[in-house]
């Protein structure tokens, strides 16, 4: 456990830079775009109602009130949040490969060293999911001060005060922020499976270069039909037979037979197949 930590510690530290402009981007850009939208917003309020002579009712019926939620819809947050998740899912892949990047001998020395190969493979998987933890934590702490902010710019009768329950569940907001711990667990393990998946794909072609990329690719499309086999077969074969809880449950199944299949397979190159 103590090495798995430290290689934990190790891969965590090497993206920490890059990690860190991440967050920065997003953080500046989202502050700025509360306040940019909300001086906007009270501009043309300012401008309908004493240059156009639009009635406030009027202006709020046409226009609507000024919210987080209304916010949380513009570029200016889901720009930083795609910019994050590209760069993530970049990573997914530049983790592995950049062992074997350059004249240096890195894959070497990182395969042997004291400890379980299985290891540098949990500990490349556990990296990205604190990576990504750690982003939507960071999300969840800017939403009150946008909302502080939000209150602070735009008059009371002109904003729609909503309470974090309400602007997590809005939108593409209640995927990144799931509203049970189940949910949680399901949208996060479904995210982690995909990792999983990619990162066996990279053994094969580690393994064996040409044909490696050939059985990467074979390899994550029989782990999809296999995730997706108990709707194929509802659909398709026994024509909606099962209620949507048993497919649920089903799929839970189905998803820790492909993730388990993933680790070991994964174990078993990474062991005795890798190519330095």
């Amino acid at each position: 456990m103590k090495r798995y930590l430290k290689l934990v510690d190790f891969e965590f530290t090497r993206f920490l830079k890059l990690y860190l402009v991440l967050i920065g981007i997003t953080t500046v850009l989202q502050l700025i775009g509360v306040i940019f939208e909300s001086r906007r917003y009270v501009g043309r309020a300012n401008k309908m109602i004493y240059e156009e002579l639009m009635s406030k009712a009027d202006f709020i019926s046409q226009f609507g009130k000024m919210s987080l939620v209304q916010f949380s819809q513009t570029v200016w947050v889901l720009g930083p949040i795609v910019l994050c998740g590209v760069t993530l899912l970049i990573y997914v892949f530049f983790i592995w490969y950049r062992d074997w990047l350059g004249k240096n001998t890195f894959s070497y020395r990182l395969l042997v060293l004291p400890t379980a190969r299985l290891n540098i493979y949990l500990a490349k998987m556990t990296t990205i999911l604190l990576f990504v933890l750690g982003l939507v934590a960071w999300q969840l702490l800017l939403l009150p001060v946008e909302r502080q902010i939000l209150q602070w710019l735009v008059p009371a009768e002109f904003r729609m005060d909503l309470r974090m329950t309400e602007i997590t569940g809005a939108y593409y907001m209640s995927v990144i922020f799931p509203r049970t711990f189940s949910d949680f667990i399901l949208t996060y393990g479904f995210g982690l499976l995909g990792i999983c998946i990619v990162f066996t794909a990279i053994l094969f072609e580690r393994s064996y270069r040409l044909k490696g990329i050939f059985y990467g690719i074979v390899y994550v499309a029989l782990s999809v039909l296999v995730f997706i086999a108990p709707l194929l077969i509802n659909e398709f074969l026994i024509g909606n037979y099962f209620y949507p809880n048993e497919l649920f449950y089903m799929e839970v199944v189905t998803s820790l037979l492909t993730w388990a299949g993933a680790i070991w397979i994964g174990n078993h190159l990474i062991n005795k197949k890798i190519r330095v």
